[in-house]
């Protein structure tokens, strides 16, 4: 039984100027190659979010929720992929998977919208000298140190192991999650929520290393087993 798994679509903005919603080729692949189905989390709102900051954006209509909520019904789990700009669909989203208690992955701004959950912006520029913005072919970039007593060790089973990094900001501690795993440098890089069955925050990007690094498949396959169980307890598996 393959788990469907929404992934809240990204903004950008091409040469000609023209405003385009969209998913990374490795995201979409990852979820194939762990045997479940990505399905794309549409926005409803009429709104340029490349160009429009996050305080000018409009609040969510009720019917834009109904949309929203129509959308949760359907999916079993919500990969919240990287990118570069958080809108408040992508904050009404996890809000609804939350009180739901769908399992969730976050990776890179995926992660900082849940360190922005409940709470105040929480991010800023990270000023040290390793190197958290490598390059896109890069199999690693720096290490991370998970703690014993969280969902993310158990699930990997190692305290230190090698990651890829492509972020330049940083998130801060949030009144929901717990800060779970840091780099050399006091960057946080994994964040939980422990009152959910499955909710997970990573700074790096697993999504990419599934082909070459055992711990990303841990993780990848953890999160699609949650997706499965979801899948055979909700009551809703179609859009209404």
């Amino acid at each position: 039984m393959k788990p469907i798994i929404g992934i809240p679509l990204r903004s950008d903005m091409d040469e000609e100027k023209r405003n385009y919603l969209y998913i990374f080729d490795k995201v979409k692949n990852s979820i194939i190659k762990m045997n479940a189905i990505p399905f794309p989390l549409m926005p409803p709102q009429n709104v340029e979010y490349f160009n429009t900051r996050f305080d000018e954006m409009p609040e969510l209509t009720e019917e834009e929720k109904e949309i929203i909520n129509n959308y949760l019904d359907y999916i079993d789990g919500l990969f919240i992929p990287g990118g570069y700009k958080i809108s408040k669909i992508d904050l009404y989203i996890l809000d609804e998977a939350i009180k739901k208690d769908m399992p969730i992955l976050g990776v890179c701004l995926g992660m900082q919208l849940m360190s922005m959950y409940n709470d105040s912006f929480n991010l800023e520029e990270i000023k040290t000298n390793i190197n958290h913005k490598g390059n896109q072919d890069d199999k690693y970039t720096h290490s991370v140190k998970i703690s014993k007593d969280s969902l993310l060790y158990k699930i990997i089973g190692k305290e230190e192991f090698e990651v890829n990094s492509f972020h330049k900001k940083q998130a801060f501690k949030n009144k929901i999650y717990k800060n779970i795993g840091y780099a050399p440098d006091g960057t946080l890089e994994a964040m939980e929520n422990s009152n959910n069955t499955f909710n997970i925050g990573v700074q790096w990007h697993p999504e990419k290393m599934i082909d070459y690094d055992e711990n990303a498949k841990k993780l990848m396959k953890a999160f699609i087993d949650a997706s499965i169980n979801y899948k055979k307890n909700k009551k809703y598996d179609k859009i209404k």
